[in-house]
């Protein structure tokens, strides 16, 4: 710099160059934070209505032993769905799902099924009348037809209205859902199917999902008394890879009878926490006014346990071991009661994509001979069952 002040003429061209390059590095950051904010606030496209479905498809085929002998009339006492003794086409079923959303408000689900299996599914009023035998109804059931929609109120209250399954107990009608290839005693007697009527679900709080509602009954599809039962069952999945969930039903249940209620308690527990491991607990009570033989009022309660664990990603054993009591004989229609106890042993392997092969050994004892034909206190079925779920 002179005396004067000036800049002395051979610096300006570096003073220019300089904040030349600082403008050049400004804007550089400029850009570089302006796409690294773009980055972070892209979102993924809004999924469309068809992306929202849910498929679901299987066929399962099975041969089941009684290996105590000849059962009565060729079946295994105190079974559903593998009361037959030999081959059996099982099942195939194909539904198609949408939960409701903030995108798309409107769900439903509709469920068909074919098979000897279906025969037990029917409500009373679709494909099968009240005086009719299970062997006696088609071999096809709608199984669910429901329309749904979710209500802009708070965090969302989702209505859900028609046919569809029961949210009460741990397994499922979809064989590939279960741990094991046979269902409990629970699945067969302490808990209701299917119900007609209305639901509504509100999550309360992130942990909390309160269902309730009014519904036809249990595993009907007409008015046979025209008053309805009441459904309610609180969700809880506040803790990572622990499920629970607490429901009840109560209303009248005989035909043309409003007095007499039948009540249940249900209460199911799952956890997933441990690697390579499923845990679950059942335990239902169930009480019926007036419904015994004697005419007192009927009981029914059990208890299921399951356990099972991935040896590989295409290998897994579970084990289910339950107690089930029918005090009176309402559920399993022996008129002086039972108690019933069952063991069960499922070897599950993957084979190629959705086919699935299970080996599964049961083991039932009851404290009364009804099994083969009331000749013995116990049971004992090998099974091997193939399935294959195309989505």
């Amino acid at each position: 710099m002179t005396h004067d002040g000036e800049t002395p003429p051979d610096a300006r061209p570096a003073h220019r160059r300089a904040r030349a390059w600082l403008s050049v590095a400004v804007l550089a950051v400029v850009a570089s934070g302006s796409s690294a904010f773009g980055q972070t606030t892209a979102t993924e496209p809004p999924e469309t209505f068809v992306q929202e479905l849910t498929w679901f498809a299987y066929v399962e085929n099975s041969y089941t032993i009684n290996l105590r002998g000849k059962a009565t009339a060729g079946t295994n006492e105190l079974r559903v769905y593998d009361v037959d003794r030999g081959y059996t086409f099982d099942v195939a079923e194909v539904s198609v799902k949408k939960e409701p959303s903030d995108r798309y408000p409107i769900g439903f689900g509709l469920v068909l099924a074919g098979g000897e299996d279906v025969q037990l599914n029917h409500s009373i009023g679709i494909f099968r009348e009240a005086d009719d035998a299970a062997t006696d109804t088609e071999k096809v059931d709608l199984q669910e037809a429901y329309l749904s929609y979710k209500v802009p109120v708070g965090a969302g209250l989702t209505l859900k209205g028609g046919k569809f399954v029961s949210p009460f107990g741990y397994e499922v009608v979809e064989s590939p859902n279960n741990l094991n290839f046979s269902r409990g005693f629970l699945f067969a007697f302490a808990t209701p199917l299917t119900h007609v009527g209305l639901l509504g679900s509100y999550p309360v709080t992130e942990a909390l999902t309160l269902t309730a509602g009014p519904v036809l009954g249990w595993d009907v599809a007409t008015g046979r008394n025209e008053a309805p039962s009441g459904l309610a069952q609180v969700a809880f999945t506040g803790v990572e890879e622990l499920s629970a969930s607490v429901g009840f039903i109560v209303g009248p249940e005989k035909t043309g009878d409003r007095r007499n209620l039948r009540g249940l308690l249900d209460l199911v527990v799952s956890y997933t926490g441990i690697k390579d491991v499923t845990l679950a607990l059942e335990a239902d009570y169930g009480h019926e006014a007036d419904a015994a033989p004697s005419g007192r009022d009927a009981d029914w309660w059990g208890v299921a346990g399951y356990a099972a664990y991935d040896w590989t990603p295409a290998l897994r054993t579970a084990v289910r071991l339950e107690y089930f009591r029918d005090a009176d004989g309402v559920r399993t229609g022996f008129a002086s009661g039972i108690d019933v106890f069952g063991a069960t042993a499922t070897l599950q392997y993957k084979i190629w994509r959705g086919l699935v092969g299970r080996l599964e050994y049961r083991h039932d004892e009851a404290d009364k001979k009804v099994f083969s034909g009331g000749t013995s206190k116990s049971q004992d079925t090998l099974s091997v069952s193939l399935y294959y779920s195309f989505f």
